[in-house]
Formats: structure tokens, C-alpha cells, sequence
């Protein structure tokens, strides 16, 4: 047993530093837009950053059904398999890169209206969007080169494609803005340079992957994809149902926290500041019990390839305890240390104190929404995505009803109680349909596979 703890923490240290890079884009845009002449870029950048973030979460989808049908081939040792699933992945990325860049105009108008921004910041954020919407196809590319390397359970090498992805980023930021004086524009032209580096260095490793780059024929010729297999009917509508169930389960994740956020508002600009720093402590924890979701995710997925059930049990039980021992440090640490944290985040005294009131609910979080965590990796790795789909509607469903009527009751406290519930309620609803998972297992097990292939 211990050495599916030891697979399990190989994989997720490299995953949650992985995780806590990809907020750093945002950030170093943030911080070089604080530093140009006036409000209006600051501003104009956190627009544009919200617009992005919201698009390129909405098509998450592309990672994980990637992740989940990678490690079933890893796991099955099929690499022809291996090989379709990622580029058909690629092309639907590609195609709905291409359709972002068709509908930019209305699309980012459209968006920065919705978001209230005045006349300067809306110009300044007109000239951010325009510049880093053209790095949509490369951005969704690389949801899917991560997604096959965290199925091959290639999580070092996930790391050093983010890496490397934030150093571009900031270099290049640094003499777009400060040397050349190109202000947001010089800042979205990084950005999306860093996005194209990233894509350019995946698909490098990707050509050195044998699993990916094919074998050779018996006269020496690459073995490559034909363009039939590629276009197999039966498994494109696979591949779509997957993707549809999979965003229509973040669609209504996403309904939750701008549920959560414009409920916030209501109770005044210090209400809404102190729930963002409490968000923010929850988008700590989550970055560090995402890192064992992915790792679930890569291993659920192998075991089911392999039709190995007593794999699939010791991944259930490996993972899930050394997720919900780091959920039970995460609410201890927020225990101790959560007024510091809290300060960190904000000197406004106001919204400090509300921040401190509403801790409790903070400290218990880790350990209630791990559970969903946890089970979500379980149920991408096997590629469950209708179990998904149900399973946040319902929860969303059943948030939004507590949340009206706890909110009216209660303020701010019947919200955050609500949302608590409503991470209960990912947990429960998954947790019901587990069983399904081993059920789908041949009742003849195949003999244990070890894969290490790259």
C-alpha cells in the first residue's frame, strides 16, 4: 500500500506548484498595470484578466476529458489510442480557438459592457482583449498538452511547461512595458507570447514522446495517424458528449460563485471585499486539493484502462487519505494563522474585521470540500462526465435554493453557509454513484500493468 501513497504524493507535489503558477500570468499583469500612469490601465487589465479567466474556465473541459481518456489508454497500453484521443483533442481545441477569434469583436464588447467598466477603463481593456485573444488557440492548445501529460502521469514535466510559461511572461513583459514603454498593450502582448512559447515547448515534448510521436513501419517510415481513425464517427461523438456533459457541469460550477459573489454585493462594498479575501483563502486550499484531484484523475484512469479493480480500490484509499490529511492541515493552518493571512490580503480595517467574522466558515472549508475534490477526480479519470453533469446541477440546484432562503434569514452568514452546503452536497451526490465505477470493471481483472512509458 505504501507505494500508491508514495505514486500519489510523486504526483501531486509537481501538480498543486503547478496549479499555484498558472495565477501568476494574472497576477504579473496586474502588478506591471499598477505601475503605468493613472487608474484606468490597472483597471482596464483586472477587466480584460476576468473576461479571459471566465473564457478559457469555461472551455476546462478540454483539459480533463483529456486527462481521463489518456490514462485510460496509458493505462490499457494502447497507443494508438493514446494518439487519437490527443489529437482529436487538439482539433477541437484549434476549432474553438478559431471560432473565439471569428466572434472577438461582439464578443469582447459585448463582455466588457456586462462588466461595468467607465470609458477609460473599458478603452484600456478594449486594447487588452484585442491583443490576447489571439492567443485563444494556443491557450486551449495547451489545456489539452497538460491534460495528456497529467494521463501519462508526466507531472514534472506539467511543472516546467508552466514554468516556463510565467518566465516568458514576465521577461518579456519587463521590456514590452518598461523598456519600450508599450503600456497594456505591451502587457497583453506578453501574455500571449508566453501562451505561444508554452504550446511551441508542449509540442516539442510531444514529438520526443514515443507514446504520442508513433513508432516506425517496417521499412523505417513514421507510422502515422490516418485521417479515418481520426474521424471515427462513434468516437467523435463520444468525444463530444464528454466535452458537453463536462461544460455544462463548470458552467453551472461557475453559476455558483457568481452566484456567491453578486449576493456578496448586495451587503455593501465591505461585505463583498471581505468575501473576496475569504475566496481567496478557498483558492489556496483548492489549488493544493486540485493537485490531488489531478493525481486521482491520472491514476483512476490507468487502473480503469487497465481493468485493474484492486488498482482502482488502492488509488481510491491512497489518494483520498493524503487529500483529506493536507484538507485537516489547510483548516488548522486557517485556524491558527487565519487573522494573519487575513492581514496579508488587506490593511482596510473595515473589511478585516468582517473577513474575521466569517473565518469560521473558512476554517471549516478545506475539510468539507475536499470531498468533492477528490471525488471529482475520480469520476474525470473514469470518464463519468454524465455523473458530473448531474451531480453539479443537483448541487447547484439545491445551493441556490439554500442560498435565497438562508441569505434572507441569516446575511452573510446563511450565504456562506449555503455555499458550505453546497460543497456537502458535491461530495454527497457523487458519492452516491460511486459504486457505479467498479461495477464497470470486468469481472476477470487483466494482471497488473506498469507502464512507464513517455
Amino acid at each position: 500500500m505504501a507505494i500508491w501513497y508514495r505514486r500519489v504524493f510523486l504526483l501531486a507535489i509537481p501538480l498543486i506548484l503547478s496549479n499555484l503558477t498558472q495565477p501568476l500570468l494574472s497576477t504579473v499583469d496586474t502588478v506591471l498595470s499598477g505601475h503605468l500612469p493613472g487608474a484606468a490601465a490597472l483597471g482596464g487589465v483586472a477587466v480584460g484578466g476576468i473576461f479571459f479567466n471566465s473564457v478559457f474556465w469555461t472551455f476546462g473541459f478540454l483539459r480533463m476529458s483529456t486527462t481521463g481518456l489518456v490514462a485510460q489508454a496509458y493505462g490499457a497500453r494502447d497507443h494508438l489510442a493514446l494518439r487519437l484521443h490527443f489529437a482529436r483533442a487538439l482539433l477541437a481545441a484549434a476549432a474553438i480557438g478559431a471560432l473565439l477569434l471569428a466572434v472577438q469583436g461582439p464578443l469582447i464588447a459585448v463582455s466588457i459592457r456586462l462588466l461595468g467598466a467607465g470609458p477609460e477603463v473599458a478603452r484600456n481593456a478594449a486594447a487588452y482583449c484585442q491583443i490576447r485573444i489571439w492567443s485563444a488557440p494556443a491557450a486551449l492548445a495547451n489545456y489539452v498538452i497538460l491534460g495528456s501529460l497529467l494521463g501519462r502521469q508526466r507531472a514534472r514535466t506539467a511543472l516546467a511547461i508552466q514554468a516556463a510559461i510565467n518566465v516568458v511572461n514576465v521577461c518579456v513583459a519587463l521590456v514590452l512595458v518598461l523598456r519600450l514603454h508599450w503600456g497594456v498593450a505591451g502587457i497583453a502582448t506578453a501574455t500571449m507570447m508566453a501562451d505561444y512559447a508554452g504550446l511551441l515547448m508542449g509540442l516539442a515534448i510531444t514529438v520526443q514522446s514515443k507514446a504520442l510521436s508513433g513508432g516506425r513501419t517496417s521499412d523505417g517510415a513514421r507510422d502515422r495517424i490516418r485521417w479515418a481513425e481520426l474521424m471515427h464517427g462513434p468516437s467523435l461523438r463520444h468525444l463530444f458528449a464528454l466535452n458537453r456533459d463536462l461544460l455544462l457541469r463548470t458552467l453551472s460550477l461557475v453559476a455558483a460563485y457568481a452566484w456567491f459573489t453578486r449576493s456578496g454585493a448586495r451587503e455593501g462594498d465591505a461585505m463583498l471585499a471581505a468575501n473576496a479575501v475569504l475566496l481567496n483563502l478557498h483558492s489556496i486550499a483548492s489549488y493544493a486539493l486540485d493537485g490531488f484531484a489531478n493525481a486521482t484523475e491520472a491514476l483512476v484512469g490507468a487502473a480503469v484502462g487497465a481493468r485493474r479493480l484492486m488498482d482502482y480500490r488502492a488509488v481510491l484509499r491512497a489518494s483520498t487519505v493524503a487529500a483529506g490529511v493536507v484538507a485537516g492541515l489547510m483548516s488548522l493552518t486557517y485556524l491558527v494563522l487565519g487573522r494573519e493571512l487575513v492581514g496579508l490580503f488587506t490593511n482596510l480595517e473595515p473589511v478585516r474585521e468582517l473577513a474575521i467574522r466569517y473565518l469560521p466558515w473558512m476554517i471549516a472549508m478545506p475539510s468539507i470540500a475536499v470531498w468533492g475534490f477528490q471525488l471529482d477526480g475520480i469520476f474525470i479519470g473514469a470518464t463519468r462526465a454524465r455523473d458530473l453533469r448531474d451531480s453539479m446541477v443537483v448541487s447547484f440546484v439545491g445551493y441556490l435554493g439554500l442560498a435565497i432562503a438562508l441569505e434572507h434569514w441569516f446575511g452573510n452568514s446563511g450565504l456562506w453557509c449555503a455555499f458550505l452546503c453546497f460543497m456537502v452536497l458535491r461530495g454527497a451526490t457523487l458519492g452516491l454513484r460511486l459504486p457505479g465505477i467498479e461495477r464497470s470493471f470486468a469481472e476477470a481483472p487483466q494482471p497488473a500493468v506498469a507502464w512507464i512509458g513517455s
